[in-house]
């Protein structure tokens, strides 16, 4: 029997939605949705990361978007790579391509005609019933493709007379049979990585995604997460790492141009544990800037927490009285609009990022004076993590009772 391929192509890791701000772990589609489906109905699964390999990578992509027996292609985020993989498939092959999109989001105009299958995505996870749902139609849509055929490519549906491309038995099989043979593809050194990093192994974690960024030097996710990792590691010594982590994340980040909320969270991050190093202000400054440009373009709670701490430290810290006022009046009206913003998201029940939520209400409430529903939240926390060093990073930006507040 014939060995049917399907080829996913989609961001992974955590990606950012531009348009709306929403970040998504797409690792969770492909897992918990993608992956598990195709298998059931007979296909080996490929993922598009799966195929980096120095010398293989073009030669295998543009070989499995031509011959792969399905495609299936997660636009969520509208990721560039996963787009133009998408638009060479459906300018290859008439038929055999399923599209899925997260339900926010704008569609692309040239594809607002074509069947998705949209589903709804928390941004940490799918739901449990969310993926059961879509596996359920995600089947149905294979099986159809399989029994009734029919054309998905707009491309082919507009245009008569056209062939579909081809690629020779002899390039396809090498293709397949390199792919078969590598056993550390670089989804593994991320799942590996993601596992070391749950279980606080910070410094090996680092390593692992250095070694998925070698094999993908472009790829931010890679990149974010070795900075991430080495500052967490605290390995050999705290500034040490922290300087570190700084060099890595240099390379994708850029003070005046870089919109990317994960790099300008990062960013602030480190100067911030830089400056608890050398107690230098400007190093304060500099994680001021990069907080408050990711609070600004994305409005990521995250970001305009940890902006309004560290307005708090430059007030305790400025000798001029005028900057201690205004850093004060900035910090109170920032939180002040972070607990609107998040009142109104768990509110629908917005699964994403929840934990991290209730955290950011604790602090919020805890910083404004509001003890008992800081308090209320705090325990909200707590039960939702379980993870030690989530707990440890909750409790070391905890307010001291003596400091609050405004």
């Amino acid at each position: 029997m014939k060995n049917k391929i399907c080829f996913t192509i989609m961001g992974f890791g955590r990606k950012a939605d531009f348009s709306t701000g929403k970040m998504y772990d797409l690792d969770k589609t492909y897992l918990n949705i993608i992956k598990p489906v195709v298998e059931q109905c007979g296909y080996t699964s490929i993922r598009a990361d799966e195929i980096q390999d120095s010398g293989l990578i073009d030669k295998s992509m543009y070989a499995l978007l031509v011959r792969a027996d399905l495609v299936i292609a997660d636009i969520t985020t509208l990721n560039p790579n996963a787009l133009y993989e998408l638009g060479i498939r459906h300018a290859a092959r008439p038929n055999h391509t399923v599209i899925l999109k997260d339900k926010e989001g704008k569609i692309p105009f040239d594809l607002d005609h074509t069947r998705f299958l949209i589903y709804t995505h928390l941004g940490d996870d799918v739901g449990a019933s969310e993926a059961q749902i879509c596996k359920s139609r995600l089947e149905t849509i294979i099986k159809s493709i399989e029994n009734q055929g029919g054309i998905d490519s707009p491309l082919f549906e507009y245009l008569n007379g056209l062939s579909p491309h081809q690629v020779s038995d002899e390039d396809y099989e090498h293709v397949i049979s390199c792919l078969s043979q590598k056993e550390n593809n670089i989804f593994a050194l991320s799942e590996r990585a993601k596992m070391l990093k749950a279980s606080g192994d910070f410094t090996a974690a680092a390593s692992y995604w250095s070694k998925a960024s070698k094999i993908m030097p472009d790829e931010h996710y890679f990149i974010q997460q070795q900075a991430l990792c080495t500052y967490k590691s605290e390995h050999p010594s705290k500034e040490t790492s922290l300087s570190s982590a700084l060099t890595i994340i240099s390379k994708i980040y850029n003070n005046d141009e870089t919109n990317d909320p994960e790099t300008l969270g990062l960013v602030g991050a480190i100067y911030k544990q830089l400056y608890e190093t050398n107690d230098d202000i400007e190093t304060l400054k500099l994680a001021i800037n990069a907080y408050k440009r990711g609070y600004v373009v994305s409005n990521s709670f995250y970001a305009g927490e940890n902006y309004s701490t560290c307005l708090d430290l430059l007030s305790s810290k400025t000798i001029d009285p005028d900057e201690a006022t205004y850093c004060k009046f900035l910090s109170k009206q920032t939180r002040k609009e972070i607990i609107l913003s998040l009142s109104e998201q768990l509110l629908v029940d917005n699964g994403q990022d929840k934990k991290w939520m209730y955290a950011t209400m604790a602090n919020c409430h805890f910083h404004l004076g509001n003890q008992q529903t800081g308090t209320e939240f705090e325990e909200k926390f707590f039960s939702e993590s379980s993870v030690q060093w989530e707990h440890d990073t909750y409790l070391r930006h905890k307010p001291n009772a003596k400091l609050i507040s405004l």
